[in-house]
């Protein structure tokens, strides 16, 4: 296996690797909301593309925030029962 006769400088190694690095993401914004949207994909706050809605926000929004509520729900069922769980301990 052949090996190098001298060593390579840092220089030279790093010319050889420039051109390997990672390219920006090119983002466009969403003519509707005004918000940054990658190239060919629908908005996800808005859920147009080019012009029409292609996704029911709403639906997803009240979905989100009927988990959320659920949750709140279950830590309040959760302090009741240890609130009555203490007040047999105490008595």
């Amino acid at each position: 296996m052949a090996l190098p006769t001298k060593k390579g400088t840092k220089s030279r190694r790093g010319n050889r690797r420039s051109h390997i690095h990672s390219q920006p993401r090119a983002l466009l914004t969403c003519p509707k909301c005004k918000k940054p949207v990658l190239p060919h994909r629908a908005c996800g706050f808005c859920g147009t593309y080019r012009g029409r809605e292609v996704i029911d926000i709403t639906f997803s929004r009240n979905k989100e925030k009927a988990k959320q509520e659920r949750k709140e729900r279950a830590k309040q069922e959760q302090k009741a029962a240890e609130e009555a769980s203490e007040k047999n301990i105490v008595t």
